[in-house]
């Protein structure tokens, strides 16, 4: 009989200790002499009994500031925290900052409560991770009340049963006089040294979260978002780790915001080496008004620890957000193969050009067709149209509906790209609103690729668009969607809000963005929705919750996808990250590929093509009819198997990746050569996540290895040719085998 696993949510009220703990790890926390939290531990799993004694050692310091008078050793500022208020002994960046009706933001949060309950209730407007039953995780709220503001604030906290993961969210409750939010972050955590290196994800358009890492110093570091959107820049995660941590061993400790507007995440040390994280909304340009009896709810920060190193955490997100953060219909299926149409035609097609790649992509083994810009309006080029979403009949005269009728009976599904959160000013939308575009009345509008962004502060512009996508959806047989938001907030100011919300607008545009995707989700549970913003512009987690892929980058280039899916892959999992083959030379970046190579990175995502597929070579044909096949063995091994990164393209020439199925009995292997060597040494790949005791076979070599062999002596690959030229890559396929089929065939 298996035995059951641990998930304990305890409060000891002898010791005024909370814990959180599962099957590995904990979280626990005290109520300190002064009614407020202290954090005391977040890791491996330990026995909290004697903690508060032994960490919460309070001394002189000879000049600093003291809670109690006549006591000269309890001050905030060298106390562990758990949601840390600014100017009452503690003089490091706070997790929350409110001005009151006597306009000071002074503030003093003590415990009042707290209950405890099986599930994960969900968070209001905001998209989070979930459970499916109240059996997979516990939830600890502590209510923490300012009896001279009225104001109650909600620390939620959920430990999951099957990942090393928690998550924090924060609920403030005003009952009193009229409130300003300044500052709300997620999460607030302290840890008792400063002995870690710091790992973010940057980067810009085309070269998307890179990993990035720095040794932490006294004083701030930072990540952050202004644009409105998480963005291409910096993305909504960090994680510290110890400084010897690999992706095999050593302690990582990671965070990520579930959110898609703008972002702050924090770590400060202090000179007491204490490492105080927080994450949440960036507080830049951002304050609410909370009226009396009104509630502000923070998104989800998902907390994951492991003593494993770097892929351990990966594999916590991954699982996690496969399984209780995505949602619908698809979030269990994999990907069908499709043609995108914009690299092989742009805005230049009609219906007899989509027809004709539509039957080259039948004879190839592709299973949907999706148009992208340039279907609707007078949309001939990037300036005009946006806004106007009815069909171009010049293009197509038998309109949307004619196209996926014919598409269909072809065999190959439909799907569609839509730009809704946008207008240009050349369309009738906005001559007959220009009020709806975010703007500041008498300011100065800049413009991004020719185009505005629509107040989704405004309910009246979401249901707007609620109906006008609705009325797409319902056309015509259109099973997927690509989401796109090509351009950022600039001269951020609603024509709807009021002058004293003005601040609001970034987080009540994404409130409204997520409103219009859960309508949409919910009334079309079939269509595949993918997320784009520029490619990689809005990769978060929020997106996720409504869209189970997302469009990895714009830079197809499989190089440069090397590092953009290396990266990725550190929070997101590979059935989140779609990917095509493009053509060659590369449209972004000039580099010539070859199609296996092109193929051979698109696999580990999702896969599809988005050249000109009438115009390749028969040779090129061939392949990528073997291409296609390929994809589809393995599809599901590779979205929902464990990903495993071995050689990264930030450290070395070449990269090598693996993905196992649950069981552990079929592996892939993808290894890239970047550029060649003359004379170059063989090449030994010691695999990772396979069973010792099993034995495999591989298809590409036809020998039988030891799966102890493959992860500690290693595969020796093929000795390299150098005529094969820069930019090679080769798979492997590995197949467990019984002791009757391995006779004889033992090295």
């Amino acid at each position: 009989m298996q035995k059951e696993k641990i998930l304990e949510v305890n409060y000891y009220e002898d010791s005024c200790l909370f814990e959180l703990k599962n099957e590995n790890i904990s979280y626990i926390m005290s109520i300190l002499e002064n009614q407020q939290l202290g954090h005391l531990y977040f890791g491996k799993q330990i026995n909290c009994s004697g903690l508060l004694k032994q960490s919460l050692q309070h001394r002189e310091r000879g000049v600093q500031s003291c809670v109690f008078e006549g006591d000269i050793t309890f001050s905030l500022e060298d106390t562990p925290r758990v949601y840390p208020e600014y100017g009452t002994t503690d003089y490091r960046h706070p997790a929350y900052q409110i001005k009151n009706k006597d306009g000071n933001t002074i503030s003093h949060l003590v415990y009042k409560s707290h209950k405890i309950f099986d599930g994960k209730p969900n968070l209001m407007g905001l998209p989070a991770t979930y459970v499916r039953d109240d059996t997979e995780a516990k939830t600890l709220e502590i209510t923490l009340e300012d009896t001279y503001l009225s104001l109650e604030t909600i620390l939620k906290f959920t430990i999951f049963r099957d990942y090393d993961a928690i998550t924090r969210s924060v609920e403030f409750r005003n009952h009193g006089e009229e409130l300003t939010i300044l500052n709300a972050q997620s999460t607030c955590i302290d840890f008792s040294d400063a002995d870690y290196v710091m790992y973010h994800l940057d980067g810009a358009w085309a070269r998307e979260r890179h990993i990035t890492k720095r040794k932490l110093v006294h004083g701030m570091q930072s990540i952050e978002s202004t644009y409105g959107a998480s963005s291409a820049f910096h993305n909504p995660f960090l994680a510290l780790a110890r400084e010897e941590a690999t992706e095999a061993q050593g302690e990582v400790f990671g965070f990520n915001l579930v959110y898609s507007g703008s972002f702050l995440a924090s770590v400060e040390v202090n000179a007491y080496d204490l490492t105080r994280v927080c994450m949440g909304i960036n507080p830049f340009d951002f304050a609410w008004q909370l009226e009396k009896e009104e509630s502000f709810q923070t998104p989800e920060v998902v907390m994951v620890y492991s003593d494993s190193g770097f892929n351990e955490m990966s594999h916590t997100y991954h699982s996690l957000y496969r399984n209780n953060l995505a949602r619908g219909e698809w979030k269990d299926q994999t990907t069908p193969i499709y043609l995108n149409n914009w690299e092989a035609t742009y805005f230049n097609f009609n219906e007899e050009k989509l027809v004709a790649l539509a039957k080259e992509a039948k004879a190839l083994g592709i299973e949907m067709l999706v148009l992208d810009d340039g279907w609707f309006g007078n949309r001939n080029d990037d300036t005009t149209s946006l806004g106007d979403w009815y069909e171009n009949k010049e293009k197509l005269p038998n309109g949307l509906h004619g196209l996926a009728k014919k598409i269909n009976s072809l065999g190959l599904s439909f799907g569609l790209w839509v730009e809704p959160e946008m207008v240009n000013k050349d369309s009738k939308l906005y001559h007959e609103h220009p009020e709806w575009v975010i703007q500041v009345p008498g300011q100065h509008m800049s413009h991004g690729r020719n185009q505005y962004v629509l107040d989704l502060s405004n309910p009246e512009v979401v249901d707007y668009l609620y109906l006008q996508l609705v009325s797409i959806l319902s056309s015509a047989n259109i099973t997927y969607i690509k989401w796109d938001m090509n351009r950022t907030m600039t001269e951020i100011g609603s024509s709807y809000l009021k002058k004293e919300n003005q601040k609001e607008a970034t987080h009540r545009y994404i409130l409204g963005l997520y409103n219009l995707l859960e309508r949409l989700t919910t009334r079309f549970p079939k269509v595949l929705f993918e997320s784009c913003a520029s490619g990689g512009n809005r990769f978060d987690g929020g997106m996720l919750y409504y869209m189970p892929q997302a469009w990895t980058s714009d830079n197809t280039d499989a190089v440069e996808r090397l590092n953009v899916q290396y990266g990725t892959s550190f929070v997101y999992p590979l059935r989140s990250m779609a990917s095509y083959i493009s053509p060659s030379p590369n449209h972004q970046q000039g580099r010539s590929t070859n199609i296996r190579m092109r193929a051979e990175v698109a696999y580990f995502g999702t896969f599809g093509f988005g050249l000109d597929i009438t115009k390749i070579s028969d040779e090129e044909k061939e392949i990528a009819k073997e291409v296609i096949e390929e994809a589809k063995r393995n599809r599901r091994l590779i979205q929902y198997g464990d990903f495993y990164r071995l050689e990264s393209p930030f450290q070395s020439n070449y990269v090598s990746w693996l993905c196992t199925n649950q069981s552990k009995t079929e592996v892939i292997l993808g290894y890239y050569k970047i550029l060649s060597k003359a004379n170059p040494s063989s090449r030994r790949i010691r695999l990772r996540g396979l069973m010792e005791e099993k034995e495999y076979l591989c298809e590409e070599t036809n020998e039988i290895y030891s799966g102890n062999q493959l992860m500690y002596f290693g595969f020796i690959l093929p000795m390299e040719e150098v005529k094969e030229g820069d930019f090679i890559s080769h798979m492997y396929h590995f197949h467990e085998i019984s002791s009757i089929s391995k006779a004889g065939k033992n090295i």
